[in-house]
């Protein structure tokens, strides 16, 4: 058996040390020549600025302490430099340090997924598009987003031009009936960028004003930040672009290239995670300190988490995940849910059992009463639920009476102030309010204000959307859609020894190991798709992100992240999780081919086997012999025959699966459809005779419309069975007035029966009864599976037990018995030979096993095949872990 473990040094090429490693990071802002400190003060002498009246935009926020400290740093190191520090900011983060402008469009574009979907609603209701408006919105947010960052990086005076020539341009390659939706949501996008302010728009008015820094130096990432360079063009010479160098200083590179790093191939995704996490281990064993985990495909990096944590390594996801994914998301979707007119009896059942306000004792009589019930749907369980103060009747309604708060269109400010009530009602608010995702969520759908309804009236005054009616459904897709396009990021621990961040940001970020998984060519691709469905030259024309740029911006990654990493380990699959084959990524081919004379070889599996003692479960042995059953049917002696210790389980301890509420109707359902049926149309023939002919197939389509009825049997669900209605009917039919004419004649169905044999009595329900021309009876089981599974019964008939078992009920000494395979394809009898004999064994056998089970035999399990496939005891048993 092989688990992850720590490897020791010694399996490894020789590593970089932690001090060395934190030496490489500081070289790349401390280095006296190359560092990004000293660049920037020279860059701030050449601009002839105060390093109090500088500004350093930085390309994302993690960075802003790193800066912070490392300016410190170098002052304490170098005492000719001034002790005064220029301001280290992102752009977005000096626009919000900024009062808001005078001028502020309720209507523009806030880049919240939530807000702005609502305003997209509102516009493609007013472009004539309202049907068409659930499925497009966020198609329109996503666009219009795109468009937005281009607009909000041009300066306000030229925003008016470039919008000419962005609306000859929007529409290439859009021409035709085929594209005209997508032709029309980027017009709707482009004016709808066009006409909103930004946050950012602030930041040309500060650096036009008093507030304007004296000087302006971006320190640019992999991905060029459009904003920032429009705002270095406009200063002109107050301003200064700075790249990081494709390699660091020399100081910080060790010898040899070949030392730093470890490629391993792995078969498929469980392999690669568990790699992963190993080499992470190691990395923390030998004392580097924090790793980086570049989180290249998030299942993955999910799963490489989960096996961290299970060390108890202590970890910070700076990319977060889809707040739609959390416990918290799934709380408040499950109250809407639970109040839609169409709802499930298992969705209103999990609301419930969410719910702290609905005790579990009361929840689970209603279960159990929805389950004898088989009311699939809740409005059907309202019908027939009894009335009462108590029990499941009084739980009912509790719960109709809160979901008809959530039932009425209303607007928004309404609908926000419905949910927040019925969350407070169910007690659900308090356990949102205590979790960090559960706050993001109730201030991502703004549900933190205490008066939610007039809040959303003041944030959405002004907006042409504020008072639109949305209807439920409307409301559970915008709420759905919101906390999809909303991110959550845990709080960082005090002392993270494992981060996790996309490749981008390892740009410049101090860590003394990397682990990069993912490195095939699926997940790390060389040159990644856009976002949205513009194509090239719309791109190009309006200035957008083209695809060679974002595959620029993914090769300046790998390469700082390459260059910068003092030890790394790159791993990537050989398949995927359907088996598809995986070659690696052009990235890291092209990388190891840039060194071929000294390249890292395949390096071992950094997770160390370990032997383990073996310790075999052996198969459970149950002896029962004061568990006496006082009826036994055939379906419980073929369990017996069929596996001793699923007869011990399911019958005689009386353990079992509950039933699911809400099925799919299947085969079983077809079954019991036309069973019910035949004995209906019987009946009714037994009762007032037909004649073959046209009243007969009346007769018989009666029966069945009657059963689908009497059966619950939605007509729709119930579609693909009834399809072959006519060809079985004609086949039975045909059958029938054949047997009619050799004299045989119904005599009764679905006949329940009891014989004793000494002490023990045989209980069971007969399918059908005739009587032949000589006055035997004849056993008929009606069978609706394949015809050759049936002659399989017939000819292992000292194997099967429930003709056998039938024949024992009756107390006719002479009986005879077949199968009736009925289908679309013709009804077939299948007659089993030597009833008698089979009888009188049957019962030898059955008294015999069950004087063995009272003198306390053991009950082993026995079965194989389709016995175990479907078996509810299986994991008693523990099959699978013999």
């Amino acid at each position: 058996m092989t688990e992850t473990t720590f490897a020791s040094d010694a399996q490894r090429t020789p590593a970089v040390s932690a001090q060395h490693a934190a030496a490489a990071d500081a070289a790349v802002w401390l280095d006296p020549a190359d560092g990004l400190i000293a660049r920037i003060d020279a860059l701030r002498l050449r601009l002839d600025a105060h390093p109090a009246r500088c500004l350093v935009l930085l390309p994302y926020a993690q960075l802003v302490p790193l800066a912070q400290a490392m300016w410190a740093r170098a002052c304490q190191s170098s005492p000719q430099r001034s002790a005064f520090m220029p301001r280290f900011l992102t752009a977005l983060h000096w626009a919000q340090s900024m009062p808001p402008a005078e001028h502020n469009s309720p209507e523009s574009i806030r880049f919240d997924a939530a807000r702005d979907g609502l305003a997209a609603r509102a516009l493609l209701d007013g472009a004539g598009l309202g049907a068409q408006a659930p499925a497009l919105a966020f198609r329109l947010v996503r666009t219009a987003h795109e468009i937005a960052r281009r607009v909000a990086a041009l300066p306000l005076a030229e925003r008016a031009s470039w919008g000419e020539e962005a609306r000859l341009a929007v529409g290439l390659g859009l021409e035709g009936g085929a594209l005209a939706l997508e032709a029309a949501l980027a017009r709707i996008a482009l004016e709808w960028a066009l006409a909103s302010d930004y946050v950012t728009d602030r930041l040309w008015y500060a650096v036009d004003g008093a507030q304007a820094p004296d000087a302006l130096i971006v320190l640019e990432g992999p991905s060029p930040e459009p904003l920032a360079r429009a705002l270095v063009q406009h200063l002109g010479a107050r301003a200064a672009l700075l790249s990081l160098p494709e390699t660091p200083p020399a100081a910080s590179v060790p010898t040899a290239h070949a030392l730093r790093f470890s490629v391993h191939k792995t078969l498929d995704t469980e392999d690669e995670a568990e790699c992963s996490a190993a080499c992470v281990l190691q990395h923390l064993h030998a004392g580097r300190t924090p790793v980086a985990l570049a989180a290249t495909d998030r299942l993955l990096t999910r799963r490489v988490r989960a096996l961290l944590e299970s060390r108890s390594v202590t970890m910070h996801d700076e990319t977060g995940w889809a707040l739609s994914t959390s416990r918290a998301a799934a709380q408040v979707m499950g109250v809407l849910r639970a109040a839609g007119t169409t709802a499930t009896t298992d969705v209103v059942l999990d609301w419930l059992k969410n719910a702290p306000a609905f005790a579990s004792s009361d929840v689970a009589p209603l279960e159990r009463a929805l389950r004898r019930a088989g009311a699939a749907q809740w409005q059907s369980w309202c019908a027939m639920a009894p009335r009462g103060a108590d029990g499941p009747a009084a739980l009912t309604e509790r719960a109709e009476r809160l979901r008809g708060t959530l039932t009425q269109p209303r607007p928004l400010g309404g609908w926000l102030a419905a949910l927040r009530a019925a969350l407070l009602e169910c007690g659900q608010w308090d356990a949102l309010d205590a979790d960090p995702a559960g706050r993001q969520v109730l201030t991502t759908l703004q549900l933190d204000e205490p008066d939610v309804q007039a809040a959303c009236a003041l944030r959405l005054s002004g907006t042409s959307w504020a008072q639109q009616r949305l209807a439920l459904g409307e409301f559970r897709r915008w709420v759905a859609d919101g906390l999809e396009h909303a991110r959550f990021v845990p709080e960082a621990p005090d002392a993270a020894r494992v981060v996790i961040l996309p490749l981008a940001q390892l740009f410049a970020r101090p860590f003394a190991a990397l682990v990069l998984p993912g490195c095939d060519e699926r997940h790390l691709n060389a040159a990644p798709e856009p976002d949205t469905a513009f194509g090239t030259a719309q791109r190009e024309a309006l200035g957008l992100v083209t695809r060679e740029q974002l595959a620029q911006a993914q090769a300046a990654a790998w390469q700082h992240a390459m260059a910068a990493a003092p030890v790394a380990d790159l791993l990537w699959r050989a398949s995927d999780g359907g088996g598809e084959p995986l070659v690696p990524s052009p990235l890291l081919q092209r990388w190891l081919l840039a060194d071929s004379t000294q390249g890292p070889a395949a390096a071992a599996d950094p997770r160390t086997p370990r032997t383990m003692a073996t310790a075999p479960v052996r198969p459970s042995r149950a002896r029962a012999p004061t568990l006496v059953l006082e009826k036994i049917s055939a379906s419980a002696y073929e369990s017996l025959r069929q596996c001793p210790y699923q007869f011990f389980a399911l019958r005689q301890l009386g353990l079992g699966e509950a039933d699911e509420i809400e099925v799919e109707v299947g085969k079983r359902d077809f079954g019991n459809w036309l069973h019910h049926l035949l004995k209906l149309f019987h009946e009714a023939m037994q009762a007032a005779p037909v004649a073959a002919g046209k009243a007969r197939l009346a007769a018989i389509d009666a029966a069945a419309q009657r059963a689908s009825i009497e059966l619950g049997l939605a007509e729709h669900e119930f579609l693909p069975f009834a399809a072959s209605w006519p060809q079985l009917r004609d086949g039975y039919l045909a059958w029938l007035a054949r047997e009619e004419h050799a004299g045989t004649r119904f005599e009764a169905a679905e006949l329940a029966c009891e014989q004793r044999y000494g002490d023990i009595v045989l209980s069971g329900r007969i399918d059908r009864l005739d009587r032949l021309a000589d006055g035997r009876a004849l056993l008929i089981d009606y069978k609706t599976e394949a015809p050759e599974r049936t002659r399989k019964r017939i000819k292992q008939s000292g194997e099967d037990t429930q003709l056998a078992f039938y024949g024992a009920l009756l107390a006719d000494d002479t009986v005879a018995a077949l199968y009736l395979n009925v289908g679309e394809k013709g009804t077939v009898p299948h007659e089993q030979q030597d009833m008698v004999e089979l009888r009188d064994a049957l019962v030898a056998g059955l008294t015999h096993d069950l004087q063995r089970i009272a003198a306390g035999a053991e009950m082993p399990p026995m079965g194989a095949g389709s016995a175990c496939d479907w078996c509810a005891a299986r994991g008693l048993c523990r099959r699978d872990s013999w």
